[in-house]
């Protein structure tokens, strides 16, 4: 069993995330989205994927652009530095490679949803929808009332249950158990409640390293189906103490995307002529190596004594 969830990331790709899936991958926001997941997810080709995209900077735009995306659950699809995503705005335009349909909400409302999922609530009542059009639009939300002030209305925001969740951190043990720190997102409840959960781990380490500060631990080894050991999985993201965002690989991104045929080109360039996530970093070169975090920060000692 050991052996099966600890695994190379194709073989995680190819038996858990599934053609029709829901998916979320990251739900860091901004840091710790495992690309090398989006990468591996393109070469096998996986169809009509639910995304469900709580800021996964360019990652959902790429899944689009290959054809990998049947519908986005999300606030936002786009680039961080650029703005929506051009894939995104070809298929919802131009149903180019193909119509996607869309799921909006806002930031707080998805995470809100993923919370619901992750606690088995049936709901939770909001405010800050009210006024806005996403009520209109998104048929999965539903207008009710305080029941404590029933002259009050409320937006009501059903769970959010992923079938997969892609989450990147800085280190697991052999039994799956991972450590995280840094901004978390709502990688948390996005692990918590999904069906199943791929662990994109930037190193492994030995049990007593996770168990020694258990106030890190992201998600515990018994709810993870699969974890994979990819250094710097993440790039061209961030990762708190280990990686920096590569800015001038998001911007080639974006001036690539802008028209079709560019992104192909990208698209060929940096994950279909590649063999993998190894092949990735060595076409990378000293680029990599100029984006490890190199410098020294350490929180101070947790004592967690009982006696």
């Amino acid at each position: 069993m050991m052996a099966q969830k600890l695994c190379p990331l194709p073989d995680a790709i190819d038996r858990i995330v599934k053609n029709g899936s829901s998916v979320v991958i990251g739900a860091g926001l901004e840091p710790d989205i495992p690309f090398c997941a989006v990468y591996e997810i393109i070469r096998q080709a996986k169809r009509d994927l639910r995304v469900i995209a709580p800021i996964s900077d360019a990652a959902s735009d790429m899944l689009i652009g290959a054809g990998c995306v049947g519908g986005i659950i999300g606030a936002w699809v786009g680039n961080m530095l650029g703005g929506l995503g051009y894939n995104y705005r070809r298929a919802v335009e131009q149903s180019v490679p193909n119509a996607i349909t869309i799921s909006d909400y806002s930031n707080l409302s998805l995470g809100m949803a993923l919370f619901a999922g992750a606690n088995g609530l049936p709901y939770v009542p909001m405010r800050s929808l009210l006024g806005s059009d996403i009520v209109q639009s998104n048929d999965d939300l539903k207008m009710g009332k305080n029941p404590f002030n029933p002259d009050e209305p409320v937006v009501l925001v059903p769970p959010l249950i992923p079938d997969v969740a892609i989450i990147a951190v800085q280190r697991a043990d052999e039994a799956g158990n991972c450590h995280h720190w840094g901004s978390r997102g709502l990688a948390e409840e996005a692990a918590l409640g999904a069906e199943t959960v791929i662990i994109i781990a930037d190193e492994i380490v030995d049990g007593d390293v996770i168990a020694s500060d258990p106030s890190r631990v992201l998600v515990p080894g018994h709810l993870v189906s699969a974890f994979c050991h990819v250094p710097a999985g993440i790039h061209p993201a961030p990762m708190t103490g280990r990686w920096q965002r590569d800015n001038d690989f998001f911007d080639a991104y974006r001036l690539a995307s802008r028209d079709r045929d560019g992104f192909l080109k990208w698209l060929d360039e940096w994950v279909l002529n590649l063999a993998g996530h190894d092949a990735y970093l060595e076409k990378l070169g000293d680029r990599i190596d100029a984006l490890k975090i190199k410098g020294q920060s350490p929180s101070a000692p947790a004592n967690y004594a009982a006696t």
